[in-house]
């Protein structure tokens, strides 16, 4: 099949952005919707203490894991074909989630399920780049995809916490299969097909082994700290393999002549900013969406239901915030509002910090969820637009997949990270007092991650003066995006 250029705006363009964030809303979703009804989940199909939690972390680690791999393959195959091979496959495994027997069968149809989306959304945001050209049309269209993320990020607990106590846990993910036919119908409708025809069809296997192991030894180290010590021999030795195995990617993807990831990519000052900054935004995201499920259920005596009707706020302001970073990108620039963003996360779980064992939704939780909205939205909003400004057309998939791939894998490591905070916090002969000690713990632990993508974004987010970096192309070094 021959690549598909472009001749002009595609006129159906803008339908084609609302499916395109329908993709990226139900992937970032289905990445935190789990969490309200973990409890539920735990106690029905009999994981051992604290296992229900890798429900979270198996999607959040293979979706993460191979997004690069699936950005690359969108880029060869073709991406409207290989964005709806993921979104048949998202369809299959979110039936099997919501029919899971036993804990083992759900958590392997989690992976399944971090792998379809690992295909969806580095196609659909390729599938973007290559449908609005680079300039103010863009940024909008990459604003309300970013707006579309962290609505879904927000919504999660609302949308995981109706259903859950409304009609049980599986129907959180058989949500997923009406939307995924309708996604299925209007792909060949409102999408172009496109690919680099120019590039090598060939496929980092061994890159996206490394990178994915390195990833799943480094969470699972972090969970098992507080138990193991994290001065342990253990410990110590897990996270030095986990580094092992980092490095081995590093040198993997500097000799193999069809790279996952070619170095080169990574001149870029804004790419490798503001994905750092991505990266702490998911960190602080996940954790404190996690933490704060837990204080409300465990500690506040919150059903499921009544907790994610509490989120609406949240839910709401992060599409205010996204709006109006998305504005405000055009007009001030992607530093100044990611700064911004980063800055109100913080406020927000300093907030949290202070939540008392006796706490009320008004009196400590509204307005630090109101702000969390705000941040979230601008936040995300800006650090994408840094990501992906000057990535040249043939690294879109490329580009976008590192981009999708920073949320989820900062998600995964901000929940691992949080929860041992808290779990190594939680300490006395009262159960409620010892609960709250940790999870306030686990908000202070939000507020130090927050800070640190406060200053990446100081240091990192420029926006650049000179050409954009390109990757090598296939025919003259064997090199490919």
């Amino acid at each position: 099949m021959k690549a598909t250029h472009k001749s002009g705006p595609d006129p159906r363009r803008w339908y084609a952005l609302g499916l395109l964030c329908i993709v990226g809303f139900m992937v970032v979703l289905d990445s935190q919707i789990v969490i309200l009804a973990l409890p539920s989940i735990e106690e029905e199909l009999g994981f051992a203490a604290g296992g229900a939690q890798w429900v979270l972390s198996a999607y959040l680690l293979s979706f993460g894991g191979l997004l690069l791999l699936g950005g690359r393959a969108a880029d060869l195959l073709g991406r409207r074909r290989v964005l709806m091979a993921g979104i048949a496959l998202f369809l299959i495994s979110s039936l099997v989630c919501g029919l899971a027997w036993s804990a083992g069968i759900l958590v392997a149809a989690r992976v399944v399920q971090g792998v379809s989306a690992a295909i969806m959304a580095p196609a659909a945001l390729s599938i973007l780049m290559n449908t609005f050209e680079e300039g103010a049309e863009r940024n909008k269209a990459l604003a309300v995809w970013g707006g579309a993320g962290g609505f879904g990020a927000t919504a999660a607990l609302l949308i995981g916490g109706t259903l859950t106590g409304g009609l049980g846990w599986e129907w959180i993910f058989f949500l997923n299969v009406p939307v995924a036919l309708v996604m299925l119908a209007l792909s060949p409708l409102l999408l172009r097909e496109s690919r680099e025809a120019a590039l090598e069809r060939a496929y980092d296997l061994a890159g996206a082994a490394t990178i994915t192991g390195a990833l799943v030894l480094l969470v699972y180290t972090i969970i098992q700290a507080p138990e193991a010590g994290w001065a342990g021999a253990r410990t110590i030795g897990l996270l030095a393999a986990s580094a092992a195995l980092v490095a081995i990617f590093a040198f993997v993807e500097a000799r193999s002549e069809a790279p996952l990831v070619p170095l080169v990519i990574f001149r870029s000052r804004t790419l490798v900013g503001g994905n750092l900054v991505v990266v702490l935004i998911g960190m602080t995201a996940f954790g404190m969406g996690f933490t704060l499920s837990q204080y409300a259920q465990q500690v506040l005596g919150y059903t499921p239901l009544q907790f994610g009707l509490g989120t609406a706020v949240m839910t709401a302001m992060t599409l205010a915030g996204a709006y109006a970073g998305q504005a405000a990108v055009t007009r001030i620039g992607f530093r100044t509002v990611a700064v911004g963003g980063a800055v109100l996360l913080g406020v927000s779980c300093l907030l949290l910090s202070r939540v008392p064992v006796d706490g009320t939704y008004f009196g400590d939780v509204f307005f630090a969820l109101l702000i969390f909205g705000l941040g979230l939205g601008a936040g995300t909003v800006a650090a994408s637009v840094a990501a992906l400004t000057g990535v040249a057309e043939q690294d879109a998939g490329l580009a976008s997949g590192i981009n999708t791939a920073a949320f989820q894998i900062g998600g995964a490591l901000g929940v691992a990270i949080v929860s041992s905070v808290a779990a190594s916090y939680t300490v006395g002969s009262e159960p409620l007092v010892a609960l709250t000690g940790g999870f306030r713990a686990g908000f202070a632990a939000c507020v130090v991650l927050a800070i640190i993508g406060t200053l990446l974004a100081l240091l990192l987010l420029r926006r650049p003066r000179g050409r954009r970096v390109k990757s090598p192309k296939a025919p003259e070094t064997g090199g490919a995006s």
